[in-house]
């Protein structure tokens, strides 16, 4: 008899994955993989740029005034409503001073300000950040602008006399979006830059910054509306904001103007190499010329 119908089991032979390993086609493949690569980095800028920019400390009012009681300093305008720290002189003031400080820690790290307006006789107002040390709010350059005016005005009101802004690092870049429309008597900017994406392009330069940095800061136009005297500090060797864009800064703005090169100096040390002589000359630009203000001398 037949063997009848048996059903074979055929193995089939495993498919393998070809890669044309062409030149052309290997060249194409490397394009696709850096782009991959490219904007992946690019999103993990995007992700990060608040926290690359902006380094708040975050702290109670009592740690903040515990910190500055020493140096003659109370919250302002109260530690209930606190925009951030005052001293006073003890003899009719020359006018007052608000100071922005930097993208760093809070307002309460800069007391030393104090000390050295000790000689001019003014009042000094050291202006806090939404959303750094006590205060809520947002980070960035629109909320820190609009802050900073009413924060001016409230001044104002309170304070009538001579009134001049002064901003280091980041906060020279806020004195410089404010100062037209708060109309200061005069503004000094220490370690400026020009605009944050200058910036941002010299230390990224593998990235399209332009397209990518939300917070300009351009401090090269907003200064154009303003017409006081402007003082600029540069520290040699900063190597946060190279010297060239405080000079390229400087170079834009009109007159009145003057400029100070600190020799030696980096960044967040600039204040160390300051001689008494540079700083009277600092501070004679920025409120001798001033109606209502008499002869002052630094220490």
């Amino acid at each position: 008899p037949g063997l009848g119908h048996q059903h074979m089991m055929t193995r089939r032979r495993p498919r393998i994955l070809a890669i044309d390993d062409t030149p052309a086609n290997l060249m194409t493949l490397g394009y696709a993989l850096g782009l991959l690569v490219f904007f992946a980095m690019i999103g993990v800028f995007l992700s990060l740029a608040n926290r690359l920019l902006y380094y708040p400390q975050r702290l109670t009012v009592d740690e903040v005034v515990d910190r500055a009681r020493g140096h003659g300093f109370t919250p302002w305008p109260s530690a209930a409503h606190y925009l951030g720290l005052i001293r006073s002189p003890n003899v009719p003031s020359n006018g007052t001073v608000v100071v922005f400080h930097g993208n760093a820690g809070h307002a309460g790290d800069r007391v030393w300000y104090a000390d050295a307006f000790a000689g001019s006789n003014l009042r000094v107002i050291l202006a806090e950040y939404p959303a750094y040390g006590p205060r809520d709010g947002a980070l960035g350059e629109a909320a820190f602008v609009a802050d900073a005016i009413a924060a001016i005005e409230r001044v104002r009101t309170a304070f009538p006399g001579p009134l001049i802004i002064a901003g280091e690092s980041l906060g020279a870049g806020v004195a410089s979006a404010v100062a037209a429309t708060t109309k200061a008597d005069a503004v000094l900017l220490i370690t400026p830059w020009n605009d944050l994406v200058s910036v941002a392009g010299h230390h990224y330069p593998w990235l399209p910054v332009r397209w990518l940095v939300r917070d300009r800061y351009d401090s090269t136009r907003n200064l154009q509306r303003y017409r006081g005297r402007v003082g600029v500090i540069i520290a040699e060797r900063d190597s946060i904001i190279p010297a060239l864009f405080g000079t390229a800064l400087f170079d834009s703005l009109p007159q009145p103007k003057q400029g100070w090169l600190v020799p030696n100096a980096e960044h967040n040390d600039w204040m160390d190499h300051v001689d008494a002589k540079m700083w009277n000359s600092v501070i004679r630009f920025v409120l001798d010329p001033l109606p209502g203000t008499k002869s002052v001398t630094a220490h």
